[in-house]
């Protein structure tokens, strides 16, 4: 496992969940720390799954913490560079906050992070088969939404 291209996808991952780039830094560190501390022998292709579900405990423990979800700092982006690459990267951003959480993170973790199905299944305890259908499924709601949107005719 390349810990240095896992640290970015985690990052990515952390990103993803908490919608804050400084925090998100702060858990992935905590995560590899918290990794590097566990003195447990992992089996091989265990240690991916491993790494994110302490990623996802952190995550969800931060997201409790907080009293507030805010999403301002993507509005002021907006107002600041109304450029089509960005216009485009906020409607897929609403289109996929349109999902349930559980199918977005699918989707992170399978096309953005480029996480095997294998790895996925380990992470989720669903079977190959549950994430390849949830994740058919998935993309044809958000293409739907899309073609709402004006994205494919």
């Amino acid at each position: 496992m390349d810990l240095e291209e896992q640290y970015d996808k985690i990052f990515r991952y952390c990103c993803f969940k908490l919608y804050d780039k400084q925090l998100a830094q702060d858990i992935t560190q905590e995560t590899f720390l918290r990794f590097y501390r566990q003195d447990v022998r992992l089996e091989s292709g265990k240690e991916l799954a491993y790494l994110y579900t302490i990623a996802r405990n952190l995550c969800t423990d931060v997201f409790r913490k907080k009293t507030v979800y805010s999403l301002d700092a993507i509005a002021e982006e907006a107002v600041q560079d109304t450029s089509e690459e960005l216009i485009n990267g906020l409607t897929l951003r609403a289109a996929i906050a349109k999902l349930p959480q559980e199918e977005q993170e699918l989707l992170f973790l399978r096309y953005v992070n480029e996480i095997s199905v294998t790895s996925i299944c380990k992470m989720t305890g669903m079977s190959r088969f549950a994430v390849y259908r949830r994740l058919s499924k998935t993309v044809k709601r958000l293409k739907e939404e899309l073609k709402k949107e004006g994205f494919f005719e």
